[in-house]
């Protein structure tokens, strides 16, 4: 195909800054539809970059029939907006976290195989370049096998990045499932697999809502992981950290340490026991405040052109999000929780 039609479920933060603008610069890119159930906000999209804005997805994919689709919607809707983007022949590019269950995800799954469509998760800390770099660090041999390591993920919140601020569904249960596991956890979990190339065997983990006033949501997080190579380490995510946003990972390993993200000019450290540093200056990682290119929409885009395999599947999704739905099963039985 010359030209991917794409659409856009959801024209929230995460499409204005990441989605929609990185689309636009894809040379094989053409935006043909907006949907969000505000419709001025499809409406915005839509006269920035052509296309026609709607407030119903169904109603989209019926008329626009596009080559691919984006889901940026609230988690909930997450699953039947991408199955039934699946089922309309269109390739899925579904937001993290993946959705709200381990049903919901195999529903999605199987909906993808079905149609012989390609469904990706936007797990972008996978493609941040210290990360990157930091992979082809520990693949190298350099530092032996990981055997301990922290990962963690905290800001003030969404109040300021979510299009409704206070009045955000990143509030609301209903609509979010999940807090700051859902919106920060996902992405360490999903790292930390990515990394090391291992599983997550065991999890046990304290999730509390300590500051965010009217909501039952969780704003904090603290987990212990096992993974299946023997590795323990400590996984967080928070919505508290009021100063000093933090997405840093150390992995402790037998020959050295390498840390990533913990200083703005090196990235990457590695640190070895014989006394020599090394310092990597490779970009840093994505904030809020400081938006760089996800890689996910490339990736996505990339593989559809190639007619490759999914870059981030939803069988990884999968993994992923249950580790998240191991933690609150830990907290609320107070048990370690073996996947």
């Amino acid at each position: 195909m010359d030209q991917i039609k794409v659409a856009v479920i959801g024209c929230g933060s995460i499409s204005k800054h990441r989605h929609i603008p990185e689309y636009a610069a894809n040379p094989h890119v053409k935006l043909v539809a907006f949907c969000d159930p505000v419709i001025e906000r499809a409406e915005q999209f839509a006269q920035l970059h052509g296309g026609k804005a709607y407030s119903d997805y169904e109603e989209m994919l019926n008329k626009e029939k596009p080559d691919a689709v984006s889901v940026c919607t609230p988690n909930f809707v997450h699953a039947p907006a991408a199955i039934a983007a699946a089922n309309a022949g269109a390739h899925v590019l579904v937001e993290k976290p993946m959705a709200a269950s381990e049903a919901e995800c195999e529903a999605m799954i199987e909906a993808a195989r079905r149609t012989d469509v390609l469904l990706m998760v936007g797990h972008n800390q996978r493609y941040m370049p210290p990360h990157v770099k930091a992979k082809e660090i520990l693949k190298s041999g350099v530092l032996g096998k990981v055997l301990t390591f922290r990962t963690s993920f905290g800001h003030p919140g969404p109040e300021s990045w979510s299009a409704d601020g206070c009045e955000s569904w990143f509030f609301r249960k209903r609509e979010a499932i999940m807090g700051a596991m859902g919106d920060l956890g996902v992405h360490k979990s999903d790292l930390i697999r990515w990394l090391l190339e291992d599983e997550v065997a065991e999890v046990a983990a304290m999730i509390g809502t300590l500051d965010k006033a009217d909501t039952d949501i969780d704003d904090n997080a603290t987990c212990v992981l096992r993974m299946r190579s023997g590795a323990i380490g400590t996984l967080v995510a928070s919505w508290t950290y009021y100063r000093g946003e933090d997405n840093s990972t150390v992995l402790w390993c037998e020959h050295g340490v390498i840390k990533i993200g913990t200083d703005p000019e090196d990235q990457v450290i590695v640190e070895l026991r014989n006394g020599s540093v090394e310092k990597y200056k490779v970009g840093a990682i994505a904030t809020n405040e400081e938006q760089t290119s996800s890689g996910v929409i490339d990736a996505f885009v990339e593989s559809i052109v190639t007619k490759s395999a999914s870059p981030v599947s939803g069988e990884e999704g999968m993994r992923s999000l249950k580790v998240i739905l191991a933690a609150f099963e830990s907290q609320e039985s107070g048990k370690i929780v073996r996947l």
